[in-house]
C-alpha cells in the first residue's frame, strides 16, 4: 500500500494517484486507487466514476472488488471513493483491512500536515511525495517527508508535477529518491508524455519492491534498555531501543499494572495517573507484590489532562521511563488534541532515547487506533483465568523494532513479580 502524500494542495497528489494506478496496471499489475480525504474528495471526478459507494463501508472480511468502480479505458484499476465527512469510520483501519494479495494499492491523503494525514499515511507500507517546483510546494514536500519519518513511514521517493523536467537544485537538496517529472498537459493523464512520466516512475516503485534494501541487523543487547522483567528481556533481546513508544493492552483483571510497577526499578520514571491519586499509585506499588523502584507520580485531572501530561512530559530527562495509567481517559477526548499530544509524546520520546508505555485497558475507546498508529510497539497482555489459576500471555501484535518475537511469551507475573530484578521477600 502506497500512500501519495503533499503538505500543498493543488500538488497533483489526485492525478499522481490515479497515474501510478493506471501505469502499474500497464505494468501487468492491478491497481486500486483510494481516496482518503473526506474533506476535499476528488478522485470520482478525475476518474469519472460516481460518488458511492465510498470506503466507509468497508469491514473486516469485506470484498473490496464489490465496492471499487473500474474506471473507463483501464479495466485493471479499480477507484474506491472517499468516505463523506458525515461518516463516522476508522479510516486507518479501513484500509487496514484491504487485502491486498497481487494488487497494489494506492491511497490519496489529504493535504496539510494536520492530523488528518496520520490515519492514511500510518496505514500505508511506503510513501510517494508529491509536489510541483516552485518554493512553497517543495517546503511543504520536505514537511510531509518529516512527518512520515517520524511515523516510519518509509518515502519511496519524490514526484514532481507541472513540470518539464527535475530541476538540478531538487535532485542536490532532497535525500529521497527523485521519480521523475510530469509535464503539465490538459488533461493530465491521456497525454503520451504524462503517460511515459508515470510509467518510469512506477518502473522506479516496482524496482524497489523487487530489490528491497537489506533487512537491519537486531541490535545488540547493550544498546537496549531493560524493562526490569525477565522474562520480557530475554524474549525482547534485552529490552526496548531508547526512544521507543509501546502500548500495554490488557483487560483490567488481568494484574498488567504488576508490569508497570516492576519497570520503574530499572531508571527513573515519570509515572501519570489518569485515574489515582499520587497517594494511591504510591500505596498500591508499595502493597504490590512487585519490586518496584521510586517513581515520580503525578495525577491527570480530568479538566485537561492532554495539556498537563504534555507539559510534565516535555521536563522527561535523558534515558528516563514514562508510564501513562491508564491511556483511556486521553483517548477519549477530542481526536485531534489526541494526535497533537502522540506527536508531542513520540518527538520527546525520542529526543531523550526513553521508554513510553501507554497501558491500554479494554474495552478500546474511540481513539485507540490513534494509540496504535503512533505506537512503535504493541504489547498484548492476554490473562487466561483458569483452573489453575490466573496464566499470563504476551504477544507483540505490532513493531517497528527489530528483534522482537513473533511468538506469543508465556509470562508468570506473580513469579516475575515475586523474583525477578531484585526480587521481594
Amino acid at each position: 500500500m502506497i500512500a501519495i502524500a503533499g503538505a500543498k494542495g493543488g500538488c497533483g497528489k489526485t492525478t499522481a494517484t490515479l497515474g501510478l494506478a493506471q501505469a502499474f496496471a500497464r505494468a501487468g499489475t492491478p491497481a486500486l486507487a483510494v481516496d482518503a480525504d473526506r474533506q476535499l474528495p476528488n478522485l470520482h471526478v478525475t476518474a469519472d466514476v460516481e460518488r458511492e459507494p465510498t470506503a466507509s463501508a468497508l469491514d473486516e472480511g469485506t470484498d473490496v472488488t464489490a465496492l471499487a468502480q473500474q474506471t473507463a479505458g483501464s479495466p485493471s484499476v479499480g477507484v474506491l471513493t472517499a468516505p463523506k465527512p458525515a461518516d463516522t469510520v476508522d479510516l486507518g483501519a479501513a484500509l487496514g483491512s484491504i487485502e491486498q494479495d497481487s494488487t497494489e494499492v494506492f491511497v490519496d491523503c489529504p493535504s496539510g500536515a494536520g492530523p488528518d494525514i496520520v490515519e492514511p499515511l500510518s496505514a500505508a507500507d511506503g510513501v510517494v511525495v508529491v509536489s510541483t517546483p516552485t518554493e512553497r510546494s517543495l517546503t511543504a514536500a520536505e514537511t510531509t517527508i518529516d512527518i512520515a519519518r517520524r511515523l516510519e513511514v518509509p518515502v519511496e521517493g519524490l514526484l514532481l508535477n507541472q513540470c518539464d523536467s527535475v530541476p538540478a537544485t531538487v535532485e542536490s537538496d532532497f535525500d529521497v529518491p527523485v521519480l521523475g517529472a510530469v509535464p503539465e498537459r490538459e488533461p493530465p493523464l491521456p497525454a503520451e508524455d504524462a503517460r511515459t512520466a508515470f510509467d518510469r516512475a512506477a518502473a522506479h516503485l516496482l524496482d524497489s519492491a523487487t530489490d528491497p534494501e537489506p533487512v537491519a541487523t537486531v541490535p545488540d543487547a547493550e544498546n537496549r534498555l531493560a524493562t526490569g522483567v525477565d522474562a520480557l528481556d530475554r524474549a525482547f533481546g534485552g529490552g526496548f531501543e531508547p526512544g521507543t513508544v509501546v502500548a500495554l493492552t490488557a483487560a483490567p483483571a488481568s494484574q498488567s499494572e504488576l508490569l508497570l510497577y516492576q519497570s520503574t526499578t530499572e531508571r527513573g520514571t515519570l509515572y501519570l495517573s489518569t485515574e489515582r491519586s499520587e497517594d494511591t499509585v504510591r500505596y498500591a506499588i508499595e502493597e504490590s507484590m512487585a519490586t518496584a523502584g521510586s517513581p515520580t507520580v503525578r495525577h491527570l485531572d480530568a479538566g485537561n489532562p492532554l495539556v498537563k501530561a504534555e507539559q510534565l512530559i516535555s521536563n522527561l530527562p535523558e534515558g528516563a521511563n514514562l508510564i501513562v495509567d491508564p491511556a483511556d481517559a486521553l483517548e477519549r477526548g477530542d481526536r485531534d488534541d489526541y494526535v497533537s499530544f502522540l506527536n508531542a509524546l513520540v518527538e520527546h520520546t525520542r529526543a531523550t532515547g526513553s521508554i513510553a508505555v501507554l497501558h491500554c485497558l479494554d474495552p478500546a475507546p474511540a481513539n485507540r487506533s490513534a494509540t496504535a498508529q503512533f505506537a512503535d510497539v504493541v504489547v498484548d497482555l492476554d490473562a487466561d483465568f483458569g483452573d489453575e489459576g490466573l496464566t499470563h500471555e504476551l504477544r507483540v501484535s505490532k513493531s517497528r523494532r527489530d528483534g522482537l518475537p513473533t511468538e506469543p511469551v508465556e509470562i508468570d507475573l506473580t513469579t516475575e513479580a515475586t523474583l525477578g530484578h531484585g526480587g521481594k521477600n
